[in-house]
């Protein structure tokens, strides 16, 4: 198959366990990324970026109210977060707006010497991974 989009992420889809938090949370990382508000509906949002769209959910069929990065499942999401100066400024709004910084004695060389980011954790204990690319 030619088509570029063949394998790509089309979306991602969070269950939250406070859906007015996770759209503050997510709402503003995600606004600051370039992503903008695609759907809104009681129990969820999502906001999209190009042809991917990432969802926040407060799913009746949750079986639990807490999210771990380092149980079984989802340790993280990894996005482009411009230039270092870019990446900067994401980590240091970050305490702001409902994330926190993960590893700061390691900043921002916290996975490896060439690699350039920051990792933030939200209240609801996801994991975002900021990476410099520019």
């Amino acid at each position: 198959m030619t088509d570029e989009s063949f394998g790509a992420l089309h979306h991602v889809e969070l269950w939250v366990p406070d859906l007015a938090r996770a759209r503050d949370e997510w709402g503003w990382l995600l606004t600051r990324l370039g992503y903008g508000q695609f759907q809104d509906w009681p129990r969820g949002r999502s906001w999209r970026r190009g042809a991917t769209y990432i969802v926040v959910e407060e799913s009746p069929d949750l079986d639990g109210r807490n999210h771990h990065r380092t149980a079984p499942g989802l340790n993280h999401l990894a996005f482009r977060g411009g230039t270092p100066e870019q990446v900067d400024a994401l980590a240091a709004d970050g305490p702001g707006n409902g994330w926190t910084e993960l590893f700061p004695e390691k900043y921002p060389h916290a996975g490896g010497p060439g690699h350039y980011a920051a990792y933030l954790v939200n209240s609801d204990g996801f994991e975002v991974e900021l990476v410099a690319t520019g």
